[in-house]
């Protein structure tokens, strides 16, 4: 692996969002401006192909990106704002297992993504609350 490579490994294993290439782009150069872009789309196919990347499809036209590695979550979209939250929920992982047995199958993979709106007053309360509080890092921000 090149230190190109390397470089967008990391920047995509530090990553806390979903960024999707041009945004891994804007980070490698950010540190090394000798990284291409091609470099950035070759090594994010190479990352895919061997299991350690897996592409999300959010909306918007664009792939986003997930470290494989990240466990199992899944994805809450606010499709206004392009916000995406991870979460997981022990009773939805019940409810799901259950649905299998129920059907004879075992689960090797699945995938939750919802997509939504805010409540513009629970947007409001959020917005308030945050002012008050030390900023933090998420999707579409």
């Amino acid at each position: 692996m090149t230190g190109q490579r390397r470089l967008i490994a990391r920047v995509l294993s530090e990553a806390e969002d979903h960024p999707d290439v041009e945004e891994l782009y804007r980070r490698a150069i950010a540190l090394d401006s000798k990284v291409s872009i091609a470099t950035v789309y070759r090594t994010v196919r190479l990352l895919e192909e061997k299991g350690i990347l897996e592409r999300r499809d959010f909306g918007g036209g664009r792939s986003r990106y997930d470290p494989a590695d990240r466990g199992q979550h899944h994805h809450l979209i606010d499709i206004e704002t392009g916000t995406v939250i991870e979460f997981e929920d022990e009773e939805y992982e019940r409810l799901v297992q259950s649905i299998a047995a129920r059907y004879g199958f075992t689960l090797v993979q699945q995938r939750l993504e919802l997509f939504g709106r805010k409540d513009p007053a629970l947007a409001a309360a959020e917005a308030k609350r945050r002012s008050a509080a030390p900023a933090s890092k998420k999707d579409g921000e």
